[in-house]
């Protein structure tokens, strides 16, 4: 049987659903305001002691920042036979593959770090995340059930008293299509009760309601806003924000408002996710290189442009960077 989510994550969804208001004007509703940032990462893993070490200086990194929030650790793609396959890699890379069975070890090695070296109370949610590339060999379903195993396995060797670990995915459109990428949201879902953190792409889907709900790939609206929160309770939005016109902001406040007219509701959003880190580190990343306040204020300031898409919270912004 899957562990039951801690309290408090069930908590953060239930505040988030009630978030929504749609009973005053939008100019009349309180805005949340910033929370700060904290860091996420892309882990390139090899099996060796290195991958525990990066693990452990993250963790402390992390703790020294005295910022309670959420943590991602998107650690590639799945392929057959239980392994891993780095981010930002394809099928033809001839880079290490790594053992699943890695990911609790490392999460462990970030969890202890982490409560060893805060200096005070401060948690963190960690995130350990997956993307939704298709070509690795494994069905959406069979993937979607696999990490939430994963995630259940190292929620039993890490959890703490200062790390509460959940799942993450980085579904986007231009990687697979919908229904692999339903199938794998799905199956997590039914597997575990543990959070799911989508930090979703919205691409070539529009940035307003104007009549059309085709987005890349094949996609639509309605895909998008399932693998997003659609899928079930559990499942928290904190899409890429990337841009710095501000485009996709717009683009996750249309999901949203497609979820309110035709779905269960508008989306569950935790907050928004930038990439500015990473672009200092590695570069290409001409006008997506938004700062995480950048990126969270563009997407408080497109969801509260509307009633019907309106949040009273918004609890994290991160910024991602190659650990």
């Amino acid at each position: 049987m899957p562990v039951s989510a801690p309290a408090r994550l069930l908590a953060l969804a239930a505040a988030l659903a009630l978030s929504h208001t749609a009973a005053a004007p939008a100019h009349a509703a309180a805005q949340p305001d910033y929370p700060g940032h904290t860091d996420s990462r892309y882990l390139e893993l090899d099996g060796s002691e290195a991958d525990l070490r990066t693990a452990r200086d993250a963790g402390c990194a992390d703790a020294r920042q005295n910022r309670d929030g959420l943590r991602i650790l998107f650690l590639g793609t799945q392929e057959d036979g239980d392994l891993l396959r780095p981010p930002g890699t394809t099928a033809s890379t001839g880079a290490a593959r790594t053992s699943t069975d890695r990911v609790p070890q490392v999460a462990a090695a970030y969890a202890d770090s982490f409560a060893q070296c805060r200096t005070g109370d401060t948690t963190a949610l960690l995130a350990l995340g997956v993307n939704n590339k298709d070509d690795g060999g494994v069905s959406g379903a069979a993937a979607g059930t696999a990490w939430a195993r994963v995630v259940e396995a190292a929620a039993q060797r890490a959890d703490n008293k200062a790390v509460t670990v959940t799942g993450a995915v980085d579904a986007e459109p231009s990687w697979s299509t919908p229904s692999w990428a339903r199938s794998w949201v799905g199956s997590y879902t039914r597997a575990t009760q543990r959070t799911l953190y989508a930090a979703n792409s919205a691409d070539g889907c529009p940035t307003s309601a104007t009549g059309t709900t085709a987005c890349n790939n094949g996609w639509d609206l309605a895909d998008v806003h399932y693998t997003a929160g659609g899928a079930a309770p559990t499942v928290l939005a904190i899409p890429q924000i990337y841009r710095t016109d501000g485009i996709q902001a717009r683009q996750w406040a249309a999901v949203s408002h497609w979820g309110h007219v035709h779905a269960d509701g508008p989306l569950r959003f935790a907050g928004a996710l930038a990439q500015h880190t990473a672009c200092s580190q590695r570069g290409g990343c001409e006008r997506t290189d938004n700062t995480p306040k950048a990126a969270w204020t563009q997407l408080r300031d497109a969801l509260n442009a509307n009633a019907d898409t309106r949040v009273k919270e918004l609890p994290y912004a991160s910024d991602m960077s190659w650990a």
